[in-house]
């Protein structure tokens, strides 16, 4: 079968047997598509029937989660966890609490994740879980109720060689810190079952720094390759949780300067500069909305969602010259693409996971901006993630400069990588065809090795 119509005909059944997963279906149409200069050339993969098997999780769990609220009343939510690939080792991949999760959402995720991790050239697989609770406006023990009853179900399916929860939207160090307690209660087990963890019970130097300070990282080897630097580059950032502060606090270690930030009320937008320390004790400490940010900075502005753009997002339309979409799926539209064209952007690095429609990507390559993919560019924190697994393990604890140093050099090779498996199908600078060969290909070599499992 030709590899064009052999891609068509898996993404069809994609469509018949997942009704309604757009974002899956979307994911998997990007990577698909890409690999038709692979498939041209290596039949095995048609043979051995490797993307019907990619697109089917291993295991799908579904759950319910019932849980007590501050005034008695008993509440209800579903639980989520895809394991979608073991190939590569076990399942790795955030949890997501948040009131938009799906099945399908969890499973383009977690497809992504496969890809991403396997990029890292680590040995793990792809995963992802969630719930459609929603932490905001939730008292701690309301919180802390929620993650007990949640990790009642989710602990028979996960364990440290097995199946390795990390955090996402809506899961930070404090949702992290109730999962795995209760984990340790119903296993009487003390072992790397979760990262993200805290430094003194077994977390990682840099992890909550990690996905922001590797896209910065990536970010900085594709200019360099161009012989450019961030310095001095004015950068806008979506997004306000862990990604998008931590990308902002390393821009401005890298001499750039990072003017705008926003979460899902609006957008602020400060030519001097986000302050970083501003950001963290809003968002971190008070969990408060952003247009805080503009009381305490007079200079800057705040732009309540109401005033953005038809069908696009006020951040991409303040003119820079690096964008990093850090937020969520799909944010950068066509609408978007045009402005940040129109107004000279040079680089769009995705931080959060798919945040560029299919749409906007093309036209963006279309006018010659660089990009950066969310699989290989945010692959940062699922690689600082398993160096925790790492140091669980061996029971040993890295410096911060040492953890830092790995990752700089996870995030150079993954770079190095994608960019040279793009030349070798000549596609000079297509680090989303590069980074999709290359992650597949390290997968489904697996897959074949291991059988027809």
């Amino acid at each position: 079968m030709d590899a064009k119509d052999y891609v068509e005909s898996v993404l069809e059944d994609i469509r018949r047997c997942s009704p309604g997963q757009e974002e899956f279906y979307q994911a998997a149409t990007e990577v698909f598509h890409s690999l038709i200069p692979l498939l041209s050339e290596e039949k095995k993969y048609y043979e051995h029937s490797i993307l019907e098997r990619l697109v089917l999780p291993e295991r799908s769990i579904i759950f319910k989660v019932t849980w007590v609220d501050d005034s008695g009343k008993v509440r209800t939510n579903l639980g989520y966890r895809v394991q979608f690939n073991s190939a590569l080792g076990p399942y790795k991949g955030g949890l997501r609490f948040h009131p938009t999760v799906t099945l399908g959402i969890v499973k383009f995720l977690g497809f992504e994740q496969i890809f991403k991790n396997a990029l890292t050239g680590l040995g793990i697989g792809g995963g992802k879980g969630g719930s459609n609770f929603d932490p905001k406006g939730k008292s701690d023990n309301e919180v802390m109720r929620f993650c007990q009853a949640f990790m009642n179900e989710l602990y028979r399916h996960i364990g440290q060689t097995r199946d390795v929860p990390a955090g996402d939207i809506g899961v930070g160090a404090r949702e992290i810190g109730y999962l795995f307690g209760q984990y340790k209660l119903l296993t009487a087990r003390f072992e790397g079952s979760l990262t993200g963890k805290g430094v003194g019970w077994g977390g990682s130097l840099g992890r909550k720094e990690a996905t922001g300070y590797g896209s910065v990282y990536f970010a900085e080897h594709i200019l360099n390759k161009y012989g450019d630097e961030l310095k001095g580059k004015k950068c806008c950032v979506s997004g306000a949780g862990n990604v998008a502060t931590y990308t902002i606090e390393k821009l401005h270690k890298m001499g750039a300067i990072p003017i705008t930030c926003s979460d899902s009320k609006g957008t602020i937008y400060h030519p001097a500069g986000i302050d970083v320390n501003t950001l963290k004790a809003i968002k971190e400490v008070g969990r408060e909305s952003l247009e805080k940010y503009a009381q305490l900075h007079p200079d800057a502005t705040y732009i309540p969602v109401h005033n953005y753009p038809e069908g696009g997002h006020a951040v991409w339309s303040i003119p820079c010259d690096v964008a990093f979409p850090s937020a969520t799926q799909n944010e950068l539209t066509i609408v978007d693409a045009k402005n940040l064209v129109k107004n000279g952007c040079i680089l769009v690095n995705e931080g959060a996971n798919m945040p560029t429609t299919l749409e906007a990507y093309e036209y963006l390559r279309a006018h010659g901006v660089h990009f950066g993919p969310a699989k290989a560019a945010n692959a940062g924190g699922v690689a600082v993630s398993q160096l925790e697994m790492a140091q669980n393990a061996s029971m040993q604890h890295w410096s911060f400069a040492e953890i830092d140093t790995r990752l700089f050099g996870i995030m150079k090779d993954i770079f190095t990588t994608a960019d040279e498996t793009a030349r070798e199908f000549g596609e000079e600078g297509n680090l989303l065809l590069g980074a999709n060969i290359a992650g597949f290909r390290r997968v489904a070599d697996a897959m074949i090795d291991e059988g027809a499992v």
